[in-house]
């Protein structure tokens, strides 16, 4: 009975299952980071994101050919450096992740923002497409660290190529306008790159939450059918 209820819940809030995934991997990951087992399992990791995400996108207004058309290069480059090492393949496969978390959150802000009604499965998914932005920009800054080293620093070792821990905890803290902390960007285009998402998350609080927040108040203050 408890497996037919949660398997009933996964098919009724699939974005908290994202959510939760993705919060899980977060938690998860500095554990093991920096190890040879940490490495393939964070790239197990991410192509299990990728497949849930993938779902997720499926129930959405995204074209699933899209999603599953940047989603499945990005799968076999993740194995490929999981399995065999090959670094070279890093900047592509982080580009690709990048453009597919992106992709992935439009789709959910579309789910969201053409509904009336806020549902359940809709604030989770303001959560989900939160995570999913805060993701997609980490991407971003491995790849320009990649093309252009040196691009940020830290309170500890600033001369350090910066972790994707450290560039995942810089994402969420200028997402959510919380202050940048310790890792900060140090060239021109490290600096617009996080001046923009700034502006994301500053837009995606005012626009999309305060959106669901509204229809949620709104649904309350409605007199009950007679």
């Amino acid at each position: 009975m408890l497996l037919f209820r949660w398997v009933e819940n996964t098919r009724r809030h699939p974005s908290a299952i994202l959510l939760t995934v993705q919060l899980a991997g977060m938690l998860l990951y500095p554990f093991i980071e920096g190890t040879d087992a940490g490495r393939i399992g964070f790239g197990v990791f991410g192509i299990v994101v990728l497949a849930v995400t993938t779902g997720m996108v499926r129930r959405t207004p995204g074209l699933n050919w899209v999603s599953g058309s940047i989603a499945l290069p990005a799968v076999v480059m993740l194995a490929l450096q999981a399995l065999f090492g090959m670094p070279w393949l890093l900047p592509w496969s982080a580009a690709l992740e990048a453009v597919f978390y992106f992709y992935a959150a439009g789709s959910l802000i579309a789910y969201m923002m053409a509904d009336r009604h806020a549902t359940v499965d809709e604030l989770f998914a303001a959560g989900a497409t939160f995570t999913l932005l805060a993701w997609a920009f980490a991407y971003l800054y491995v790849l320009m660290q990649v093309l252009q080293p040196g691009c940020f620093a830290a309170a500890v070792n600033p001369q350090s190529l910066r972790t994707w821990t450290e560039l995942m905890y810089m994402s969420f803290a200028l997402l959510s306008s919380t202050g940048i902390g310790d890792v900060i960007p140090l060239s021109t285009h490290a600096r617009m790159l996080a001046a923009v998402e700034m502006f994301v998350g500053v837009m995606y609080l005012a626009a999309v939450v305060s959106r669901l927040i509204g229809l949620t108040l709104l649904e309350r203050r409605d007199p009950p059918p007679r």
